[in-house]
């Protein structure tokens, strides 16, 4: 019997990320047998799917690498690689900086990953592939096999807004959109798997533009609908998208698709107009509110998440006032906030950076602490009242107890079986207690 090898994955940063791991897994798993391990000392094979968005990400990276040496140099049989967009960013000087590592690709290269080890255990040469064969991968990756009721699937790649402080473009390319086929393939594959609940990847999901059968392109609304008319398909969701191609073609889509979840992740970064030029966002904080406004008028259940970064280069206290205004105005469940942070290669990091950390600090928290105050707010308004859930997980505090996913994407512990997982219940919610919600299993379906 072949051996097994033994995978050791540590993933940071974004949910395609998290899709990318396992699509490593899979095609991994489609040459060898694979069996993963949550112990690095243990594995034969490692490998770090990393993040560049913000510099401690990037800098994480190299301080694990950095633990992983003396596996190696205990076994130097032991494979090391880097993927993700640490690795498309640094490349051939990655192996500078950390000689240990055998194999670096890129997200649009992973499907390589099998060919790419073989070729390193073959040569003793360490292996570098970080190109941009746009969709190339897809059409290389095994198909999804899953037990669980939700699943990703990735609909495009990339991004061409060039924000002045973002990476993405430089580490996973400009957006191409994978075919209108394609992608109802893979959803297909999953609601016959049964799986009831979607969510549309991408870097800017609300830009895709797929080539249709007839030879046209398709929008981002007319695939939302396509997938909501399948009839395995309970809930939808999707991430991220962008508040300048927030279209009234897809605001219909919230008025006509109950199936598409009242929780929308709406990047804003910043509440002042001069910012958000300087950022290069290509809309004003006015434009923004009047997108909330229209989708809250047809879906006024809607909540918001959104990402803030406070201390970009130039940023007054009147800038971040104005940010504090936003905030108050339209009201959000939950932030990925973040002070900024100079990445290399960006229009940005050019830019005189005259912010002081000990400001910086000061009104993180500040935006924090209102947006956490909101958040209560938002999970106070649905106690007393009954919501469908997605079953996902055990508690982590009590086996007796599941953990499961209102449509508005917060979570609820009640009491139920494992044998639950992965199926949709009506939850009576019953208490907050701190961040958490408590409910109690009505009926199943």
């Amino acid at each position: 019997m072949d051996k097994v090898a033994r995978l050791y994955i540590k993933t940071y940063g974004c949910q395609m990320n998290e899709y990318d791991t396992d699509k490593m897994v899979d095609v991994l798993r489609a040459g060898e047998r694979i069996e993963l391990t949550e112990h690095p000392e243990q594995a034969d094979i490692i490998l770090l799917n990393t993040c560049s968005v913000r510099e401690k990400a990037q800098e994480k990276v190299f301080s694990d690498l950095g633990r992983m040496r003396p596996l190696k140099q205990a076994r130097p049989d032991l494979i090391i690689g880097v993927g993700g967009c640490v690795a498309s960013q640094e490349g051939a000087l990655l192996i500078k900086r950390a000689p240990y590592v055998d194999v670096v690709f890129g997200p649009q290269t992973l499907h390589r990953l099998p060919e790419l080890i073989a070729a390193r255990r073959a040569s003793g040469q360490a292996q570098v592939d970080i190109s941009f064969p746009e969709i190339e991968k897809f059409d290389h990756l095994p198909a999804t096999q899953t037990l669980a009721g939700s699943a990703y699937v990735a609909i495009m790649e990339g991004c061409s807004k060039y924000c002045t402080f973002c990476v993405v473009p430089y580490t996973r390319g400009d957006e191409v959109s994978r075919p209108f086929a394609d992608v109802m393939h893979d959803v297909t594959e999953l609601v016959a798997q049964g799986v009831g609940e979607i969510t549309l990847l991408g870097q800017n999901v609300n830009a895709y533009m797929g080539e249709h059968a007839d030879g046209d392109s398709v929008d981002f609304a007319f695939l939302l609908q396509a997938i909501a008319a399948l009839d395995g398909v309970q809930r939808l969701r999707f991430t991220t998208s962008h508040p300048k191609e927030m279209t009234p073609r897809l605001i219909d889509v919230y008025a006509s698709t109950p199936k598409l979840v009242s929780h929308l992740h709406l990047p804003v970064q910043s509440g002042s107009d001069r910012i958000l030029a300087a950022m290069k966002r290509g809309y004003t904080a006015l434009e923004y509110k009047s997108v909330i406004r229209k989708l809250r008028a047809v879906r006024p259940d809607l909540v918001l998440t959104s990402d803030f970064i406070v201390g970009f280069p130039g940023e007054t206290e009147q800038d971040f006032e104005a940010t504090i205004k936003l905030i108050e105005d339209v009201g959000f469940d939950m932030s990925f906030s973040f002070v900024y942070s100079p990445r290399p290669g960006t229009p940005a990091a050019e830019m005189a950076d005259e912010v002081t950390p000990e400001t910086k600090a000061v009104r993180l928290k500040r935006l924090q602490d209102l947006v956490n105050r909101q958040s209560q707010a938002v999970a106070q308004g649905v106690v007393g009242s009954v919501q469908r859930v997605l079953v996902e997980k055990l508690s982590r505090r009590d086996a007796g107890e599941l953990a499961g996913r209102l449509d508005n994407n917060r979570t609820v512990n009640f009491v139920g079986s494992s044998g639950m997982l992965g199926r949709f219940v009506d939850v009576k919610i019953t208490a907050l207690e701190h961040h958490t919600l408590r409910g109690e299993m009505l009926t199943v379906t």
